[in-house]
C-alpha cells in the first residue's frame, strides 16, 4: 500500500511548508501533494493562503524521491496547453515525479473572486471533458518531452461523466471515503472501464483520507484503494503519515 500526504496550503507561511514537505520527503512518503484553491477552505476565509502550482516548483526542487501534485488542479482556473507546459516544466524540475491531478472545480469563492465563470456542474464537467484531449495533445507536441511519465489523475465521483472520463483518459483517479461508498465507486468505474474497453487495472486508486481515518487502513485496502494519502494541515504534524507507513 503506498502512502501519501496532503499539506494543506492555508493558515501558515512558506517556510512551514518548505518544512513539511522536505520531513515528508525524508520519511519515506510515495506522495506529497498542495490543492488547487486562492482561499482558505476553513478557518479565517481571509486568511493566509498560496497557490500550488508555484508551491509544487518549490516543492520539485526541495525534494528528491516522493511523486508529487496538486490534488487536484482545476481545469477552469488555466488554458488547458498553458497547464500541460507547466507540468511538463515542474516535472523537469522534480527529474520527472510529477502527477498531473484534474478535476472539474468546485469552490465557488474562488471563481467568482478571480473572475471565472462559475456555471453549473455540467458546465465545468464539459469543460474538463473537452480541455482533457488537448492536455494530451499538447504534452506530446512539448519540447523537450517530460522526463517522466507525467500520469494524468482524475479527482472525482460523478457516476456519469467524471467516472468516465477517468475511464477513458486517467493512469489514476483519486476520491474520497468512508470505505463503502469508495467501493461503490470503483465498481462504477470498473464498469464504466468495461464498456469502453479499458482494463481497470492500468488505472491507479487513490483515496484522500482525514487523519483519524489512519486507522481504517485495512477497510481501504478491501474497498480497493491501493494508494491512502492523508490530509495535514497546519501545523503539519506527520504523525498519522508515520502511523499509516508503520501498518502498512
Amino acid at each position: 500500500m503506498k502512502v501519501g500526504i496532503q499539506l494543506h496550503p492555508q493558515h501558515s507561511t512558506v517556510d512551514e511548508l518548505r518544512a513539511a514537505w522536505k520531513r515528508a520527503d525524508e520519511i519515506g512518503v510515495d506522495s506529497i501533494w498542495v490543492w488547487d484553491h486562492f482561499f482558505p477552505l476553513w478557518g479565517p476565509a481571509d486568511g493566509a493562503h498560496f497557490e500550488g502550482w508555484t508551491l509544487l516548483s518549490a516543492m520539485a526542487v526541495d525534494t528528491s524521491r516522493a511523486r508529487m501534485g496538486v490534488l487536484v488542479t482545476c481545469n477552469s482556473y488555466r488554458n488547458p496547453d498553458l497547464l500541460a507546459d507547466m507540468a511538463r516544466t515542474v516535472d523537469h524540475l522534480s527529474g520527472g515525479r510529477v502527477i498531473l491531478g484534474l478535476g472539474a472545480g468546485w469552490f465557488e469563492r474562488d471563481y467568482t473572486e478571480y473572475g471565472y465563470d462559475f456555471g453549473e456542474a455540467k458546465d465545468r464537467l464539459r469543460r474538463l471533458g473537452e480541455a482533457l484531449p488537448r492536455i494530451t495533445s499538447r504534452i506530446q507536441q512539448l519540447e523537450p518531452p517530460p522526463l517522466g511519465p507525467l500520469p494524468l489523475m482524475i479527482g472525482g465521483g460523478g457516476e456519469k461523466v467524471t467516472l468516465r472520463l477517468v475511464a477513458e483518459h486517467a493512469q489514476i483517479w483519486n476520491f474520497f471515503g468512508p470505505p463503502d461508498n469508495y467501493a461503490r465507486k470503483r465498481a462504477v468505474l470498473d464498469k464504466w472501464c468495461e464498456k469502453l474497453g479499458r482494463d481497470p487495472t492500468e488505472i491507479e486508486h487513490t483515496v484522500l483520507i482525514d487523519a483519524d481515518e489512519v486507522t481504517h487502513h485495512e477497510a481501504y485496502r478491501e474497498a480497493g484503494a491501493e494508494h491512502l494519502i492523508v490530509k495535514i494541515g497546519h501545523p503539519y504534524d506527520l504523525s498519522p503519515v508515520k502511523e499509516l507507513m508503520e501498518a502498512g
